[in-house]
């Protein structure tokens, strides 16, 4: 298993991952999720985008922006096929260890709040919710925020 970040070729890849794993979303809010709709392109351009493959197949991607006092996920996906092998602890173990090579005390993330398997999920994994707020972009939509402190120690 490899984690790297994506190139400009990847881009019809990355697309077709979100799409596929956001899926059950799309399907319980009858719209696709922000990430679904997202314009990956200039994000692979600034390093945002790292791809975790394994037996040489694209398994789920992670979107991570990095921030003077934070780094913050975008968005953290798992191809169906590779779903249940906790292939999202990896991505967020990453995001943890990106976090403290850049020197930031913190990671933010922010989620539907129906998406309820990824706050729990989240809740798990160390992450406490913040606050709550309306999704700017999707009127009658809320956004739940999070953050986990990084353990420099690790």
């Amino acid at each position: 298993m490899t984690i790297r970040r994506a190139l400009s070729g990847d881009l019809p890849a990355v697309a077709a991952l979100t799409t596929a794993a956001y899926a059950p979303y799309t399907a319980l809010f009858g719209t696709p999720p922000i990430p679904v709709t997202e314009d990956y392109a200039p994000r692979i351009e600034r390093g945002e985008i790292w791809l975790l493959e394994e037996d040489g197949g694209l398994a789920g991607l992670i979107a991570l922006e990095q921030h003077p006092d934070h780094a913050m996920i975008f968005s953290v996906a798992v191809a169906p096929a590779f779903q249940g092998k906790k292939l999202g602890i990896k991505l967020l173990d990453f995001a943890d260890e990106q976090a403290r090579s850049w020197g930031v005390p913190e990671v933010r993330l922010y989620t539907n709040s129906r998406m309820e398997r990824n706050i729990a999920l989240y809740s798990a994994y160390g992450y406490r919710e913040t606050g709550r707020r309306a999704n700017p972009h999707r009127p009658g939509w809320t956004l739940v925020d999070m953050v986990k402190p990084v353990d420099r120690a690790a």
